[in-house]
């Protein structure tokens, strides 16, 4: 299977009040056409740091990272990026806010229009078109976003714990609606949590990191989709997954 991204031995170091602080220190990954990746570790490890260069949004300090053979050295306008923070904009409605990212490349309005109302009905959100951010709950408004990334037509979607604020239901609904999204797409998705049974419901393989970036457990899941956060506690091999996590993050925090 073709790497869409390839992560060589990539340091990332910040200033703050004339000190050198390091966030990454020779971190590698290889992210494969079509999967479902999951980035877990505890907070402060690099995760965050390592999907913003991902995405292009900041650059390494030293290293490389390649995108589908080219070197990441802006932005990518073939990848979709959901952060963890509420990013709707609160004056546009909810239709005007999904289809901005086509309306930022100049696509004709009625097309663009189209597109999002497709994208809307897909998440479950008809009807809502004409409401504003302030009008809907947390896990519409996340819909929306959903919506509002997928518009631009990404090749690969990077998510950085977008369902953390949620209460259990919600974020249980929003993962089944993500995996039907990325289910038969040929989608990329690279996605960050620090929840070991959401990286199981979601993952077709976890990588757990430790400090600094390093990786301290690659692992394929292999429980058979669809994937229900009850039913997957009945899975045979569920708990011994659950365990090799829970002591590969252990071994990261020694």
């Amino acid at each position: 299977m073709a790497a869409v991204y390839n992560v060589k031995d990539v340091h990332k170091h910040f200033r703050k009040d004339n000190q050198e602080l390091v966030a990454l220190r020779g971190a590698n990954l290889t992210v494969e056409e079509g999967s479902f990746l999951v980035l877990l570790g505890r907070s402060g490890c690099g995760k965050s740091t390592l999907l913003n260069l991902l995405a292009g949004l900041t650059t390494v300090t030293a290293g490389q990272i390649m995108y589908r053979g080219d070197l990441v050295s802006g932005p990518l306008t073939k990848v979709g990026y959901l952060t963890q923070q509420d990013t709707l904009m609160p004056w546009r409605n909810v239709l005007h806010n999904v289809e901005m990212p086509q309306e930022i490349q100049g696509t004709n309005k009625a097309v663009r229009s189209a597109a999002a109302l497709r994208l809307i009905e897909q998440v479950g959100l008809a009807g809502f078109e004409h409401h504003y951010p302030r009008e809907l709950s947390g896990g519409m408004r996340r819909r929306v976003s959903i919506a509002r990334m997928l518009c631009s037509g990404p090749d690969t979607l990077l998510l950085d714990e977008p369902f953390g604020a949620l209460d259990a239901q919600l974020r249980g609904d929003l993962q089944r609606q993500l995996l039907d999204l990325w289910t038969g797409s040929g989608r990329t998705v690279v996605f960050v949590t620090h929840d070991i049974e959401e990286a199981l419901i979601l993952a077709d393989r976890i990588v757990v990191l430790g400090a600094l970036g390093s990786v301290v457990l690659d692992m394929a899941v292999g429980l058979p989709r669809p994937r229900d956060a009850d039913e997957i506690r009945m899975q045979p091999n569920y708990l011994h997954l659950y365990r090799a996590l829970t002591d590969a993050i252990r071994q990261a925090t020694r």
